[in-house]
């Protein structure tokens, strides 16, 4: 068969459903053997940028792997952005892209670029396929290396006389076996004496990432079943909310920079923590000299790379959340389910003096709609229905991780590791259209929405109900706030003095369009966007000025947080002593 119906014939094999992308010349075989079939669905994006984020919310949402469709040239370079955010956030997707001629390859061709070279940093792997008898394999492979191990974007480039050419299929499993066989099972003597540290530890605390839900849903159940067994604390990246549901009772929400003050404080004074599936981040860390600077700690992870990369650990070990969760569970009840019980309520005693703090309090007065009260209304009148909820990047991110309750994985799509603005958009667009009947809002803001607002032609084409809420505060809020932090008040370039009328902009794809100034009417203006059964632009005119506490200051302990609201209350001293 021609190079282009091994494309399709390929994802089809490998039970795509939903292909996102954009045509152009380069692609154009592939996409006429797309228009004669009917089993993969294609979604025409308006930039390639969202059609990778696109993918990326597929992916995140469902667990399965997310393909976008590019041609060659600027196609391909304008997905390096969302290459990148699913590299640095482990979200396993596919780009193909086209190419031009193998012919003309270096003659600095009409729409030609070194695509393997530019997306070689950004993606798991990447191929140029050359010889066409060599295509399916490699998109099989493809497949199992995004997958396999910890999840990445790869890339398979097809030069267009490659996709005319035919060649013989290779069925999945006829193929070559695949050099690439991450380790799953952990080190069994590691579990043991993990095991044996936790039975003894008097301060613990389980630290959860995006890892864990990457390893699917037995690991989050696994991770349910072992808090539940041993009585520890739990907290979590930005990327794991929702492995562990936040309605628990050894939930202590998230940490890191704009994490809780009950999550920071125990990560701090912990004797023993435990690394479940994260990569000790920056935003997580804080000043790497004083993390945690007393506990032993134990790290899990799929990626040997990661271990020891950032922070030296006492107990690595390499394999899959799941298994390695598996057989800490059968290790810890064959050893009788010890614990140190009266230190662990002591340190649970500790733990809820922390909480006394309620570092996430705030004052809704006036007429104006503070940000967190908007959030606080949505999860309210939310929380019933079968909802995902995307984010772009910003403080109404952190305000959505802080007030948005997470109660099962894959249900929450947001830029974590690159912070990508316009993410949301699209990626709410993926999840729409993997879970068509569900409730799908972005929370946004404005200025991180209007980078990929194109998609709303997207929306609107397919009847995607996808819901935008915006809270408008017409700032590059983060930036400012970090400008009057850090830099004497100095405001450069963070306000736009010339934005759209959000109504207008739904109204003018197509769409229905909402705005809400009033606290008193938002609860009813929120009802009119749910109530609706399509597209919506809710812009929710919010407090300007209002900052995203708590915080650690770049550079700062875990223990030196800023606390807004709870600090000018005088709920504690100076040196984080809780005074109630």
């Amino acid at each position: 068969m021609t190079g282009a119906k091994m494309v399709v014939q390929a994802l089809k094999d490998q039970g795509v459903d939903v292909v996102f992308g954009y045509p152009g010349g380069a692609v154009l075989p592939i996409y006429d053997e797309l228009f004669q079939q009917n089993d993969i669905r294609h979604i025409l994006v308006r930039h390639e940028q969202g059609a990778v984020h696109a993918a990326e919310g597929y992916a995140r949402s469902t667990g399965k792997v997310g393909v976008a469709l590019v041609t060659s040239g600027p196609g391909a370079t304008n997905a390096v952005t969302g290459l990148t955010d699913a590299l640095m956030d482990s979200i396993p997707i596919i780009v193909l892209t086209g190419q031009v001629p193998t012919f003309m390859i270096g003659s600095d061709a009409f729409q030609e670029a070194d695509t393997v070279g530019i997306t070689r940093a950004c993606t798991k792997h990447n191929w140029l396929v050359k010889d066409t008898d060599r295509l399916a394999e490699t998109i099989h492979e493809a497949f199992h290396v995004s997958r396999a191990g910890r999840p990445g974007p790869v890339l398979v480039d097809i030069p267009k006389d490659v996709q005319f050419a035919t060649g013989d299929y290779t069925e999945p499993t006829k193929g070559p076996r695949s050099h690439y066989a991450p380790r799953l099972k952990g080190d069994i003597e590691t579990i043991t004496a993990l095991v044996e540290a936790m039975e003894t530890a008097e301060r613990p605390i389980f630290y959860t990432g995006g890892g864990v839900i990457n390893s699917g849903a037995a690991a989050s159940q696994l991770l349910r079943e072992l808090v539940e067994a041993t009585g520890f604390p739990i907290t979590s990246t930005l990327m794991g909310l929702g492995a562990y549901p936040a309605s628990g009772d050894k939930w202590l929400g998230m940490l890191g920079m704009h994490g809780l003050y009950e999550a920071n404080m125990a990560m701090h004074d912990c004797d023993l923590m435990i690394n479940i599936g994260a990569r000790f981040d920056d935003r997580i860390t804080g000043r790497i000299d004083a993390f945690s600077p007393d506990s032993v700690k134990a790290h899990i992870d799929i990626d040997p790379s990661s271990i020891n990369k950032v922070i030296h650990v006492d107990l690595p070990i390499v394999g899959d959340v799941a298994h390695v969760l598996e057989d800490m569970l059968k290790v810890w009840k064959s050893r009788g389910r010890k614990s140190d019980k009266a230190a662990l309520g002591r340190w649970w005693s500790k733990i809820a003096e922390w909480q006394k703090v309620s570092c996430l309090s705030y004052r809704q007065e006036g007429k104006v709609i503070r940000p967190q009260y908007a959030l606080e209304r949505l999860e309210a009148l939310t929380k019933g229905h079968d909802r995902y909820i995307c984010t772009e990047v910003g403080q109404h991110q952190m305000w959505a991780a802080q007030y948005l309750g997470f109660e099962a994985p894959n249900r929450w799509m947001t830029s974590g590791g690159l912070g990508t603005m316009g993410y949301g958009f699209p990626a709410s667009i993926g999840t729409q259209v993997a879970h068509p009947d569900a409730l799908v809002i972005n929370v946004a803001g404005e200025a991180s929405w209007l980078m990929n607002m194109q998609e709303m032609g997207t929306a609107v084409q397919y009847r995607l109900p996808v819901k935008q809420f915006i809270l408008n505060n017409e700032r590059l809020g983060m930036v400012r706030q970090w400008q009057e932090l850090l830099h004497g008040e100095r405001y450069s370039q963070s306000w736009s003095e010339a934005l759209p009328d959000f109504v207008k902009l739904a109204e003018a794809f197509g769409a229905k369009g909402i705005q809400c100034a009033d606290p008193d009417s938002l609860d009813d203006a929120i009802m009119e966007m749910l109530d609706h059964d399509g597209p919506v632009i809710f812009d929710c005119l919010v407090e300007k000025h209002e900052n995203c506490f708590p915080m650690i200051p770049s550079g700062k302990a875990h223990n030196e947080m800023l606390l807004g609201e709870a600090e000018t209350q005088g709920v504690i001293d100076a040196k984080g002593s809780v005074l109630v």
